[in-house]
């Protein structure tokens, strides 16, 4: 707004000068987390609160949540599918492999016996601990009264609009959840759950327990299947002819073409076996390149999720073992008792 602001009369008329004073307009808002009036200089559609550090962003709209009762049928869908698939490849496989390994040697049997229990139960287990419990809830604190909220007790903090409350720099909103999940790396559908702070450490240790069980079974399917499997017959070429001609690709043709005609005469058992055999080798490599990726993202000391964020910024992750080690809940160093590998640290730190 401007005013117009005149100097003392002058001694001639003509002599009268005006000078013009320019004066900002103040805008008055409210803080969501302590109720705070505040008075901005200008509109700021976000700004910070000096007092409680919370975020206003009077941009920020709450969408509607549409498809979120389809994204939960989904989820049990893949989650169902998954318990069948194990159950399948458990059942499966004991009928399979087990009357065979113990036709071998009783001895060989009861040792893998031994093994495929602890696997079962320790793939179970943890895939339970991953897919029913609770993601990683942020905690509850307080806010909207100044009286409740100390200085600086909402630093960073911003408002969800879905949850109506308050959102930490650590959490995100899942949209399939319908909460805030802290220090969320993603949303899997196979567990039905998203992966975050409380949940973690349970989704990696089923991951690995799946990748060593499944090469536990492709390697017992293998080996019982070249037990029961009928001598192959082939047509036009032998083994040791097609290696002495050096025709090693019509010698894998012939193969292949051998073991395809030695389908006919099958039982259940080989075909459950050749199952097995492919299902867990296609899962197998899936899986690993999932459990590196997350371990590769555990070295960087930050999730799936603020990778993504972190894309195009100066801001670089501080890479260190003691991540994974932090990560699986070792307080103390290990490495601070390798005095050799301290002194190697501190010399290329240098």
């Amino acid at each position: 707004m401007d005013f117009a602001d005149s100097s003392p009369a002058p001694d001639h008329p003509s002599q009268v000068e005006f000078h013009v004073t320019s004066v900002a307009e103040e805008y008055e808002t409210t803080c969501w987390g302590c109720g705070s009036h505040l008075l901005l200089s200008s509109y700021a559609p976000i700004f910070k609160c000096g007092w409680c550090g919370a975020i206003t962003n009077h941009n920020a709209q709450k969408s509607e949540n549409k498809g979120f009762q389809w994204r939960r049928l989904r989820d049990w869908c893949f989650v169902c599918a998954l318990m069948i698939f194990m159950l399948f490849v458990m059942c499966g496989g004991v009928w399979a492999v087990y009357p065979v390994v113990f036709s071998i040697s009783y001895y060989w049997g009861i040792f893998h016996s031994i093994i495929t229990v602890i696997l079962s139960v320790t793939t179970t287990s943890t895939f339970c601990f991953a897919a029913f419990q609770c993601a990683g809830a942020p905690p509850i604190i307080p806010w909207g009264s100044y009286r409740v909220v100390e200085k600086g007790g909402l630093e960073n903090y911003t408002f969800c609009h879905y949850c109506s409350k308050p959102k930490s720099p650590r959490a995100h909103h899942c949209r399939s959840c319908g909460m805030c999940i802290l220090d969320m790396d993603h949303h899997c559908p196979f567990i039905g759950n998203c992966v975050g702070a409380a949940n973690h450490r349970s989704f990696i240790a089923f991951l690995i327990s799946a990748v060593i069980s499944t090469i536990y079974v492709s390697i017992m399917a293998a080996y019982v299947e070249f037990h029961i499997l009928p001598p192959l017959k082939y047509r036009s070429l032998g083994i040791s002819s097609a290696y002495s001609g050096g025709s090693a690709l019509r010698t894998v043709k012939e193969i292949i073409f051998a073991f395809l005609r030695s389908a006919e005469f099958r039982s259940a058992r080989g075909f459950v076996l050749a199952y097995l055999f492919v299902s867990s080798v296609s899962v197998e490599i899936g899986l690993s390149v999932l459990l590196w990726q997350q371990l590769c993202y555990i070295y960087e000391g930050s999730t799936y999720l603020s990778h993504l964020s972190s894309q195009g910024s100066d801001s670089v992750a501080k890479r260190d073992c003691q991540n994974i080690v932090r990560f699986f809940g070792c307080p103390i160093s290990v490495l601070r008792y390798l005095p050799r590998f301290q002194t190697y640290r501190k010399k290329h730190k240098k």
